[in-house]
Parts: C-alpha cells; sequence; structure tokens
C-alpha cells in the first residue's frame, strides 16, 4: 500500500517537473537557511567559551573600592585596603577555595642591552599561573622557594618576548625592571587581547620580589580559583571581606568583585537569545516555501479533479485521497528538505570561519565563527521541515479529499 502511494507521488512529480523542480528548490533554500542560522547561532555560542575559556571560568578577582553605605558607626566614604592578611581571611573564608594569589601592579621600565620600553610587572604567588591558566611557551614558572627567597626572576609575556629579544633565545637573559636585574625563566603562550590591552607585554615577579620595585603593603587586589557556586562563592566572600573591613556585604562599591562565571552566563543568556530569534527567522524563511508548497498542491488539486472523481468512483476513500496528496507534498519536502541540508553543509565547508574577535583582537582566531552543523541543528531543522510540510500539504489534500465524486466527474 505504502509502495503503491509512493509510486503514484513520485510519477505525479514527474508528470509536472518544472513546477516540482521550483517548489523543490524552495524548500531547499528554506530548510538550507534555518540550518545555517541555527549553525551561526551555536557558532557564537562556541565562539563566546573560548574567550572566556582562555582564562578560566571557575576564578574571582576582588578590589577595594570606597565605601557607599553606613556600617554601624562608619561612615560611607572610607577607602578600603587590603594587605596579604586579607589572602588568609579570604583562603579561611570562602568554601571551594582551591588557589589564591594577591597582585600587586606597577607600570615600570624594562630594559635589556637593546630595548627600554615601559610596561606592566605584576607581583604574584606561583599560584596565580593556576588561577589564570597561564600556559608557557617555554621555560617554566617561578616557584615557591624562589618566592620565599624573594629571588629575582621573572616570566614574560609572548609579545614582551619578542620585542626585547626578537628571535633570540631569552631563557637566563637578564632583564632590568626599573633598573633592577632579573633573569628570564619563562615565556608565556600569546592570550587573546584587544588592540589597546598589554596583557602579552605583562612581566611577572615573585610578590616577595616585587618590594624592590613597589611598595607591596597593600595590594589592588587579590585573584583565586574555585569549585562549587559561584554565588555562594561570591557571597562568603563579601561577608567575610565586610566583617574584616566593617562595611556592608551589599556594597558593591567597597568590594569589587570581577566573577568570571557570572560575566559568561550573562553571555550565555544573550546567546541563547540570539538562537531563538535565529530560530524563528528561519522557520519563518521556511514558511515562506512552505506556502508555495501550498500553492502548487492546490493547483494540483485543482488539476486532477477529473482524476480524483474517477477515483472515488470506482470505490477510493477520503483517506486514501488525503493519503495520496499528503504523500505528494511529503515527497517534495523530503527531497527539496535533503538538497537544503547538503547545501548547508556545503556552505559551511566552503565559508570556513567567520571573523569575530579576531577582527579587533590579536590571537584571537579560536574566537571567530564557525558554523557548526551539530546532529542536533540538523534534527531541529528537520523537524521544522516536517511540521511545514504537514501543513502545507494538509489544506490540499482534505480538499481534494472533500471533493463531491459527481461534481468531480463533471469538471472539465
Amino acid at each position: 500500500m505504502l509502495k503503491d502511494i509512493l509510486a503514484q507521488a513520485w510519477e505525479a512529480m514527474l508528470f509536472n517537473r518544472r513546477r516540482t523542480a521550483i517548489t523543490m528548490t524552495g524548500m531547499a533554500w528554506g530548510i538550507a537557511t534555518v540550518v545555517l542560522l541555527l549553525a551561526y547561532g551555536a557558532g557564537f555560542s562556541r565562539a563566546i567559551e573560548n574567550i572566556f575559556a582562555q582564562w578560566g571560568t571557575s576564578m574571582i578577582g576582588f578590589f577595594p573600592g570606597r565605601t557607599s553605605e553606613q556600617a554601624g558607626g562608619d561612615k560611607a566614604g572610607v577607602r578600603v585596603r587590603f594587605t596579604l592578611d586579607d589572602v588568609d581571611r579570604a583562603a579561611n573564608g570562602v568554601p571551594g577555595l582551591i588557589h589564591i594569589s594577591p597582585m600587586v601592579w606597577k607600570q615600570v621600565p624594562v630594559q635589556n642591552d637593546l630595548h627600554t620600553y615601559t610596561w606592566n610587572v605584576d607581583g604574584v604567588f606561583p599560584e596565580f599561573q593556576d588561577v589564570w591558566k597561564l600556559d608557557l611557551d617555554q621555560g617554566r614558572f617561578f616557584n615557591a622557594t624562589e618566592e620565599q627567597q624573594r629571588a629575582h626572576v621573572c616570566v614574560i609575556g609572548s609579545e614582551a618576548k619578542t620585542k626585547l629579544f626578537s628571535g633570540g633565545w631569552p631563557l637566563g637573559e637578564s632583564i632590568r625592571l626599573k633598573g633592577i636585574i632579573f633573569t628570564v625563566v619563562g615565556v608565556l603562550r600569546p592570550k587573546m587581547e584587544e588592540s589597546d590591552d598589554d596583557r602579552n607585554l605583562t612581566v611577572y615577579v615573585p610578590f616577595s620580589t616585587m618590594s624592590d620595585v613597589e611598595d607591596t603593603t597593600y595590594l589592588d587586589g587579590i585573584w583565586f580559583n574555585y569549585s562549587g557556586d559561584n554565588e555562594l562563592v561570591e557571597k562568603s566572600l563579601r561577608e567575610t571581606m565586610g566583617a574584616a573591613h566593617h562595611f556592608r556585604p551589599s556594597d558593591h562599591n567597597a568590594l569589587i568583585v570581577a566573577n568570571v562565571l557570572t560575566q559568561l552566563k550573562q553571555f550565555r543568556t544573550l546567546s541563547m537569545a540570539l538562537q531563538v530569534l535565529l530560530s524563528m527567522v528561519g522557520a519563518l524563511t521556511l514558511g515562506i516555501a512552505g506556502i508555495g508548497l501550498m500553492n502548487i498542491m492546490l493547483v494540483s488539486v485543482q488539476q486532477r479533479t477529473l482524476e480524483i472523481g474517477i477515483e472515488k468512483a470506482l470505490g477510493a476513500r477520503r483517506r486514501h485521497i488525503l493519503t495520496q496528496f499528503l504523500a505528494e507534498a511529503m515527497a517534495i519536502t523530503g527531497v527539496g528538505g535533503a538538497a537544503g541540508i547538503a547545501l548547508a553543509y556545503l556552505v559551511s565547508a566552503l565559508v570556513g570561519r567567520i571573523t569575530f574577535y579576531s577582527a579587533v583582537a590579536n590571537h584571537a582566531q579560536d574566537a571567530d565563527i564557525r558554523l557548526i552543523i551539530s546532529p542536533a541543528t540538523v534534527i531541529i531543522a528537520t523537524v521544522i521541515l516536517v511540521v511545514t510540510g504537514l501543513v502545507s500539504g494538509m489544506i490540499p489534500a482534505i480538499r481534494a479529499a472533500n471533493l463531491d465524486p459527481i461534481k468531480a466527474l463533471r469538471y472539465e
């Protein structure tokens, strides 16, 4: 039965080749649009994830500010200052904390025998490498022993290495930070950076040694990574620091927190909204193709009215006529859909990557948008296609099934 119905649908399609080809082209274009829009949305989400992944998402930095709310007998506007004691307070008071490091930074002259620049020098603990995911291209990061011994060693960014040493070997070489000699023990892999950033020019030194370059009594900030719920971690951090420095935990001006996962969640929400919007646009585009299919099937019903009357006179029931025309509509939809999905794969392969973050940032090719056609994308697009085909084919099929056989036989 099914074989006969499909064979009949195929014969009807071949009988009107041009009309069928035009309708299939519309369906193929529509489904290709849906797939490519969904792929673009998935690629956009992947690009955002890659931007954050270079630093790690379970990371929080907090920095001192000024109080904006009265707390107890303390007036607002008091400046908050962090010391090394606050590193211990955070380590003991924040649940799930893994590594923590203070940070003091200063822009100072960085020199070797041939060049002089002014770059950021950051004094940090060795744990800072794990917190910020500082991957090494050459050498190593300084260790706890060098931190305790106030060793004059440093790790430099990728661009700092290029500017200071060009193609030369940097490890074991000496540079001067504010006139003080440091030995290069490591070079970092490049990070994504915008044109006005200097993160790949930064020089890292042990926190204890940083006191030779800048006063380290008060910290510029503290960074740590953690496991667990980011909102609970931030809440505990604000309560711990608020109790130590006499400000309310709700005072966000007293304690400035950079919660990377919170920012990522905001971007994920934006990405999800974008994918929903693109899905709706794609569905509307496919709907236009569905209207074309419906129009063609209505014309087919009109042209085959006498045929329908003969079939009914020979004993065909409504469901047989309904199935016959619905099968033809679904056959056109299926062939057009398969061609459209193949077209989408071809376009995605030809396009490759679409410039996104790399347009404004260096070393950011991983953050460009790639048209990712996943099995989920194909399934979603196929569901939209099937619904469109059913709706577009059902109305003409119902009209054909409801034809009066006597009037149909008289049709000329």
